[in-house]
């Protein structure tokens, strides 16, 4: 059973990384390459055509004032709320999607001091992006593998040249899994050896491995599961009643901790 190998996995990764770096604005690429941030870039700078539509330079009174005043404290909030994130996150997908996620709402809430007609146009306009453009996932490996479920079972059952693997089952059109899609493969670029192995299954394209690992396709996605060869010795999240009310945001300090990372690396490095 042939699956690549963690140089060969991260060698698109690698060589696409160079060439990111080497553009000058690599984020305004992005920007105009990827339906999602395209379509947003429109919608926001859209909000500049819509004002000055609605209020001539002629313009007294209250209005103007008023929405000059919203103006001010939702680019506040947000700038708040943008310092927060760069704290707190570890990954830039959710960064970027939950950045959007703030600057959408105080839209709303800016052009509701205009006409509230055009404050259902943006929340259609929104939903409509929703509907057609997803976020894109990390674009990378690291040291892991995309696997089909035939490959894991083969590499877990016949003489598996590791002891253990880390698999990430995900699919292409959850927000929570392409928010998580770069953790694994910066965790394999810390922790893979000779004893453990990174594998990803996108149960978008195999969804009738979700049944055999008892994994929903509606909640609980993604899930990781690491195996001691062909056993499943510990899963995130966990099957219980308690995890399906609350799941924390996974990090790469959160499955480390919960998969015992940095032990077996150290027993590892022991030997």
């Amino acid at each position: 059973m042939e699956v690549a190998t963690a140089t060969e996995a991260s060698a698109p990764a690698a060589s696409a990384g160079p060439s990111r770096r080497s553009h000058p604005f690599p984020w305004l690429d992005l920007a105009i390459s990827e339906p999602y941030y395209f379509l947003h870039l429109v919608a926001f700078f859209s909000y500049f055509a819509a004002r000055s539509t609605v209020l001539s330079p002629d313009d007294g009174g209250e209005l103007p004032s008023r929405l000059l005043r919203r103006e001010i404290q939702a680019v506040l909030a947000f700038l708040v709320l943008f310092v927060v994130k760069i704290v707190k996150e570890e990954n830039w997908e959710t960064f970027i999607g939950d950045s959007l996620l703030y600057a959408k709402g105080l839209l709303l809430a800016v052009t509701l001091v205009i006409d509230y007609w055009l404050t259902i146009t943006y929340l259609l306009g929104f939903l409509v992006i929703y509907a057609v453009a997803q976020q894109p996932p990390y674009d990378g490996l690291g040291h892991s593998n995309h696997l089909t479920p035939l490959q894991l079972e083969g590499l877990l059952t016949e003489e598996p040249a590791t002891r253990f693997w880390l698999v990430e089952f995900r699919t292409s059109f959850s927000g929570t899994c392409i928010q998580a899609s770069s953790v694994l493969p910066e965790l394999s670029n810390i922790y893979s050896n000779k004893n453990i192995s990174f594998g990803i299954i996108d149960l978008g394209h195999f969804p009738n491995a979700a049944a055999k690992y008892g994994i929903s396709m509606w909640d609980h996605l993604p899930t990781y599961i690491l195996f001691d060869k062909a056993t499943e010795v510990a899963r995130f999240p966990e099957i219980t009643s308690e995890s399906k009310v609350f799941v924390p945001k996974i990090t790469k300090k959160l499955l480390c901790q919960h998969f015992n990372l940095d032990r077996r690396l150290i027993e590892y490095l022991s030997r």
